[in-house]
């Protein structure tokens, strides 16, 4: 009888020494050592433990991992955005707001899951499934339109440096060039029983399905043409549909 009252008691008393934590808005650490008071806003005395280490610009934590390290040292953290990774970023945190502001201006504000760069891009750099990852950021620092799928993002070319860390906006990328201006490229011309091909040089850089004109060396004459994969570019009855579907032409 003792045993059961004393395991009935262990069952009451372990959640109430739990205690509550929230995400911070941006977790950040300055050693590479990731605790759980770099993570979340009432880690109490657990705020030391460790459970991550940064060896780059981030890293990433899965939410049910973090889940679990939290609950190990009396932590409940009840992931109320439905997060599925967490990342820590280098640095100390920069506060909001501007200078002189109160302290409830500068109060972090509801935060989503937004698509992030993991690493610093360099412009005209092709993103990788990698280079790219969902983090929780404020709400308001969330850029209008930005993409909410990877498969948008990954295979476009950076038009500008960009930074480890920034939520991905709509005007940081294009479709990356596969014709360079200057460069020899062949031109083909289709029609039913008919199939004719050129070489020539490109008067502009394009990307697939964009564009192109094209000098012909022979001739001199100039060959309207639409860019279809790397030094190739199609003319004729296929230019119009390697504009709408230059996928179909690879």
């Amino acid at each position: 009888m003792r045993a059961l009252i004393a395991a009935a008691a262990l069952l009451v008393s372990g959640p109430a020494l739990a205690s509550d934590v929230t995400l911070k808005a941006n977790p950040v650490d300055d050693d590479g050592q990731v605790t759980l008071g770099e993570v979340f806003d009432g880690a109490g005395s657990a705020a030391s433990v460790v459970v991550a280490r940064r060896v780059g610009p981030t890293v990433v934590i899965e939410a049910g991992t973090l889940q679990a390290s939290a609950r190990r040292a009396g932590l409940i953290w009840a992931n109320p955005q439905g997060l599925r990774r967490v990342v820590v970023r280098e640095g100390a945190p920069a506060a909001s707001g501007p200078v002189g502001a109160a302290p409830s201006a500068r109060r972090a504000g509801p935060t989503v899951e937004a698509l992030t760069y993991a690493r610093s891009i360099a412009a005209g750099e092709v993103i990788q499934p990698e280079d790219v990852i969902w983090a929780p950021m404020q709400n308001h620092l969330v850029p209008a339109g930005a993409p909410q799928d990877v498969d948008a993002v990954v295979g476009m070319s950076a038009r500008r440096a960009l930074r480890s860390g920034a939520a991905v906006q709509p005007n940081d990328l294009t479709a990356p060039k596969v014709i360079s201006r200057n460069e020899m490229v062949t031109v083909t011309y289709s029609a039913p029983g008919v199939t004719l091909t050129v070489t020539g040089r490109a008067q502009r850089d394009a990307a697939r399905g964009q564009p192109v004109a094209i000098t012909n060396l022979q001739s001199g004459r100039t060959i309207d043409a639409v860019a279809v994969g790397p030094g190739r570019a199609v003319t004729g009855p296929a230019a119009q549909a390697a504009r709408s579907n230059p996928q179909a032409f690879q």
